[in-house]
């Protein structure tokens, strides 16, 4: 066995934003971790980590959650240790949701062209993988970010893909597999 380590081990997701204007209720977007199995790479996932809930293998972690954008640099910072993870788990898919993102009760939808300062950065160490913001999905309520693979080797690669839905949070996370 040789001492070179093959594809990513420990990646950082960070998500930024803006606070909302004084008067206005506050921007909360969240990062979400769907990792899915061997046996369906795309419509189940067998771990969702969110804010308020975590991964049972202890492999992802939410470092860092916000619901009003006020903070210095990244607002909401999610571990994700590709290398600790099991041999059945092949695809993990990252996405941000706005939580207030749908429109009720007569109110406007909140899209990411009405969130200032939205960004994201992939890292793994001090090496920045991906990084970008949400420009190309600006009427969209939730996107993926990033796109983790493994590969027959047991090799993780990374994706960083920005794909733009509309929908509110638990219909995101039923979709955001999908696409591929």
């Amino acid at each position: 066995m040789t001492g070179v380590r093959k594809g990513l081990a420990k990646v950082e997701v960070a998500l930024k934003w803006d606070p909302s204007p004084a008067g206005t209720p506050a921007n909360d977007l969240d990062i979400i971790a769907a990792v899915y199995g061997a046996a369906d790479l795309q419509r189940e996932p067998v771990q969702l980590v969110h804010f308020g809930r975590r991964s049972p293998d202890g492999t992802i972690t939410l470092n860092r959650d916000s619901h009003t954008g006020q903070g210095f640099g990244f607002d909401e910072v999610m571990t994700i240790e590709l290398d600790r993870m099991g041999e059945d788990l092949r695809r993990v898919v990252v996405g941000v949701v706005i939580q207030n993102g749908l429109a009720g009760a007569g109110g406007d939808a909140k899209t990411f062209a009405g969130i200032g300062g939205t960004g994201f950065r992939i890292r793994e160490g001090h090496t920045d993988l991906a990084q970008g913001d949400f420009g190309d999905v600006p009427t969209a309520t939730a996107a993926t970010v990033a796109e983790f693979l493994r590969d027959s080797s047991g090799a993780w690669s990374l994706d960083p893909r920005v794909r733009g839905f509309d929908a509110d949070p638990e219909e995101y996370t039923r979709a955001m597999g999908s696409v591929r």
